[in-house]
């Protein structure tokens, strides 16, 4: 169950949410929250020097207790590699899980392609 936030995130199916691309300090609200897992699907700099790298979100998500995964993939094209390896981190992870990118599309995409049809 996930509690109200302020975060800007949308429920997709189930205990899977996804985000536009978060700050480091949006990861100890989203643990209050009640996610258990973060996935990052934007590759570090793909928004210039001011996005978060994943090392920052994967430093802020340990200090929040959440399991964190990185799994950039292009915003135009995801492989079936990627949306295998997704599908493999929806089993994996403890729900609920908040998977971000740049605007919460693509990570919708990978849900509905490894998951939802």
């Amino acid at each position: 169950m996930v509690a109200p936030t302020s975060l800007p995130i949308r429920p997709v199916a189930g205990e899977v949410f996804v985000a536009p691309q978060l700050a480091p300090g949006d990861l100890a609200e989203a643990a209050r929250a009640g996610f258990r897992s973060i996935v990052n699907n934007r590759p570090d700099f793909e928004g210039g020097p001011d996005q978060p790298t994943h090392a920052e979100m994967a430093a802020a998500a340990a200090a929040a207790g959440l399991e964190y995964r990185f799994l950039p993939v292009n915003g135009a094209y995801q492989s079936p590699e990627e949306i295998k390896a997704f599908g493999a981190l929806m089993a994996e992870l403890p729900h609920p899980v908040l998977a971000f990118c740049r605007s919460g599309a693509r990570s919708t995409r990978l849900y509905m392609a490894a998951l939802g049809g």
